[in-house]
């Protein structure tokens, strides 16, 4: 009841005041000499709320149709809301590569299909967060179950269409963190050919107090391998192991895979995008499929080994780190 109607002014009262702000944006621009930073940032407002606005009256419409054709089955209607997601996500990717003037680059992504998989991803920033619905689900057509915390309700189309397929929102804020681990360990559950779960091993984007905070909490364990393997990651958090140990062991023949990228690290905020962190920048997506018989079945061992792997993902960063492409000029 906020949010959709927000979103609707938005487009209407929004998009023109933007239109309208253009030729001071331009001058600003012109001054900074910041390659049409805030011009650039503020088109890509513009994409969003119109991306949320068609989305939503979308989502009314496939809703509509559902409940007016009694032929439409459930799994038609999840297979529409599914398509619908993976439009959105696309359009969202386009408007950013075509704004920011970004090139991507994606490796390894022939290993995706068939399912079950578990996806692994690392997570930099709000931007990387629309990748796996792009290059798993758009390009692949693989349904994802995803892991995502509760606040990104406040985003109408997550909400609407995240709610009608199989999600999980992620109380960060529950005392009882059991009830929400075995609630993100129930996406595992049945998952088909097509089919996959999608998780951030780190629970939350990468800073440097955050790792700081991180590296603290795990210090407090008795393991002390864990401590140092941690300590060894530079560009990601150590891995929070409740959620990502409990999909692994509730589904013993899902593959693993591992998603990591680089490119968005510098897209921290508002102020990021108005300083043109993103513009021309490079995105590298890498992708690796672990078989299920290369993965530990005791606790014990997975523990270390997906540190392991979490220590190979920071490594494989290191080793690709971003450049500036012709797009920004």
């Amino acid at each position: 009841m906020l949010t959709v109607p927000l979103f609707f002014v938005l487009a209407i009262a929004g998009v023109p005041l933007l239109v309208a702000m253009s030729p001071a944006v331009v001058l600003v621009d012109t001054v900074r000499r910041s390659r049409w930073a805030t011009a650039r940032a503020l088109a890509f407002f513009a994409i969003y709320i119109l991306c949320e606005v068609f989305g939503i009256i979308a989502a009314t419409l496939v809703w509509i149709r559902f409940r007016l054709s009694p032929g439409m089955s459930e799994e038609q209607y999840l297979r529409s809301n599914f398509h619908l997601q993976c439009r959105w996500a696309s359009a969202l990717y386009r408007g950013i590569q075509i704004v920011f003037g970004i090139e991507t680059t994606v490796d390894g992504d022939d290993c995706i299909p068939p399912g079950p998989i578990i996806v692994f991803s690392r997570h930099a920033s709000t931007g990387d967060t629309i990748i796996p619905a792009v290059f798993v689900s758009s390009r692949h057509d693989i349904l994802l179950r995803y892991v995502l915390k509760r606040e990104l309700l406040w985003d109408p189309c997550l909400d609407i269409v995240g709610n009608r397929l199989r999600n999980y929102f992620v109380d960060r804020r529950s005392t009882d963190s059991s009830q929400e681990i075995e609630r993100v360990a129930a996406l595992a559950d049945g998952i088909g050919e097509r089919e996959g779960v999608m998780i951030y091993p780190e629970g939350t984007r990468f800073s440097e107090p955050k790792r700081a905070r991180a590296l603290e909490r795990l210090a407090d364990g008795a393991d002390r391998d864990l401590v140092e393997l941690g300590q060894s990651m530079r560009h990601v958090l150590p891995p929070k192991l409740g959620g990502p140990l409990a999909l692994l062991q509730r589904n013993r023949e899902a593959d693993l895979i591992l998603l990591a990228h680089t490119g968005f690290e510098d897209v921290e905020s508002l102020a990021s995008l108005l300083n043109g962190s993103l513009i021309g920048r490079e995105i590298r997506i890498h992708f690796q499929r672990i078989e299920r018989e290369s993965i530990p079945a005791d606790e014990k061992s997975l523990r270390h080994w997906l540190f392991d792997i979490w220590v190979s993902i920071d490594r494989w960063i290191d080793r690709n780190q971003p450049r500036l492409v012709d797009g920004g000029a």
